[in-house]
């Protein structure tokens, strides 16, 4: 549906999706859109938007505290070396989404993290790289105009796939790039749209060596 920006008590357009929830509402002021750039939040954000496949993602922000008790914070060296044991304990926890395949699935991509961040500069650096360290920044007017997937999102996908990760399919990818602003994706007309663009978190990318001056 094409849905424009809602009119909140406060004063405020914002995007239709959270609706008048203020838990939802919080989440979609405070993070959705906010560029991260921490290599093991980006790693926690992924892993959450694989876990969402088939579910809503206010199922999954309001289990998001049970997830991180469940997986260790979301540290990737603890998770790539889970057990079958840890496993079956996980497919018991009542406060999270027990999907075995989700699990093993955060389980390989942690390894593929790890892989990552041996290898190169980093996770974050290695996502970024794909919109050349800084958002992309939509202009879209109405909910109904915004892709649930992008040709970008799909060549993402698929370099992860190619590292080993799982539940890392176009749409979760392009789901996942708007949470962790890598796209911009509030409406023109939400007052997140210019926050986002230019007032709040700052890249924290490693610059480039400056060269010496030469005499």
């Amino acid at each position: 549906m094409s849905k424009p920006a809602l009119l909140h008590a406060d004063g405020l357009k914002r995007c239709p999706w959270p609706g008048e929830d203020p838990f939802y509402v919080a989440y979609h002021d405070t993070e959705w859109g906010v560029p991260e750039y921490d290599d093991r939040a980006l790693y926690e954000k992924l892993i959450l938007d694989g876990f969402q496949a088939g579910l809503s993602w206010i199922t999954i922000l309001r289990k998001r505290d049970n997830l991180r008790a469940a997986f260790d914070d979301f540290k990737p060296e603890k998770i790539a070396r889970y057990s079958e044991k840890k496993v079956h304990a996980l497919m018991q926890d009542a406060g999270i989404v027990r999907n075995r395949a989700k699990i093993e699935g955060a389980i390989g991509s942690a390894k593929g993290y790890l892989k990552i961040m041996e290898d190169g500069p980093g996770f974050s650096k290695f996502l970024w790289d794909f919109v050349d360290g800084k958002p992309i920044v939509n202009n879209f007017k109405t909910h109904g105009s915004v892709p649930a997937s992008t040709p970008l999102s799909a060549k993402i996908s698929k370099e992860l796939a190619s590292r080993g990760f799982k539940f890392i399919g176009p749409t979760i990818i392009y789901a996942f790039m708007q949470a962790t602003g890598m796209v911009n994706d509030h409406l023109v007309s939400c007052f997140c749209h210019e926050a986002c663009r230019s007032k709040l978190r700052a890249p924290r990318l490693k610059p480039k060596p400056s060269k010496p001056d030469r005499a």
